[in-house]
């Protein structure tokens, strides 16, 4: 009997962009189609955990600021550093100005250089700021900042598998989901993702609503501008690529719900 879509979506999703114990039985383009549309859903589940952790710390009396670092932290444990390693691995190699082939190099080495470190620590601190502004307003908007920055990261995922984005090595998993989904589908998933976030700002008002949407849009165009940078430098996309674009969605989100309070 064969899995359902949906099941095999879900299971390459979470098995492969979350460390929740969850085993993928197939690892073929059609499952990669699935996964990467199902992506953003990966990314609320994370971005839940992260909130409630960041809740329950408030409510025993932490302040903003513990809040947001253990918000922050959240994703990175669950997705075992992956994508912050993915971003300063694409940091050192757009940094390096050398080619094509010597900066996917510098990408795969094990260390990280001086593009790396300042990229990390700039985007951790930006991201501690934004949820510790969030949190200081009201719990709620730390909450619903937590949730849409993880999801639309995993979005930003998304929508960089869609058909006609390259790959720039025959091998690994920036490789395996490639040009996996279709155009179609990954604008469906954007509007789908857009529209639940708006609604989800909309129970905290108006202007929140108007300012969630705002910040997915943002955050999208941000991912959508290292994309196309990054298929210029390397000539396609790596499974760090792929962490550099959602830790960029997940930073511009937060810092847009952090303005205008």
């Amino acid at each position: 009997m064969s899995t359902p879509p949906a099941t095999t979506g879900l299971r390459f999703a979470f098995g492969t962009l979350t460390v929740l114990p969850v085993r993928v039985h197939r690892w073929d383009r059609g499952a990669a189609r699935d996964g990467m549309t199902c992506a953003p859903l990966a990314g609320l589940v994370v971005g839940a955990a992260a909130a409630l952790l960041g809740v329950v710390l408030l409510l025993l009396g932490a302040g903003p600021l513990l809040a947001a670092v253990a918000t922050a932290a959240v994703p990175a444990a669950l997705t075992r550093g992956l994508h912050l390693d993915g971003l300063a691995d694409t940091a050192d190699g757009l940094g390096s100005g050398k080619p094509a082939e010597d900066a996917l190099r510098i990408m795969k080495q094990s260390d990280i250089g001086p593009f790396g470190v300042l990229t990390l620590v700039l985007v951790l601190l930006a991201q501690v700021a934004a949820l510790a502004a969030a949190y200081g307003d009201s719990w709620a908007r730390g909450a619903l900042a937590a949730v849409v920055s993880a999801t639309v990261a995993r979005l930003a995922l998304t929508l960089a598998a869609r058909t006609g984005v390259p790959a720039a090595r025959p091998e690994g998993l920036g490789a395996a989901v490639a040009g996996v989904v279709p155009v179609g589908r990954a604008a469906v998933a954007a509007l789908v993702a857009a529209a639940a976030a708006a609604g989800a700002g909309a129970l905290l008002g108006g202007h929140e609503a108007v300012r969630t949407a705002l910040a997915v849009a943002a955050a999208l165009a941000a991912a959508e501008l290292l994309l196309r940078h990054c298929v210029r430098r390397f000539g396609g996309v790596t499974g760090d690529v792929f962490g550099g674009l959602a830790e960029t969605a997940a930073t511009t989100a937060l810092v847009v719900l952090s303005l205008g309070r």
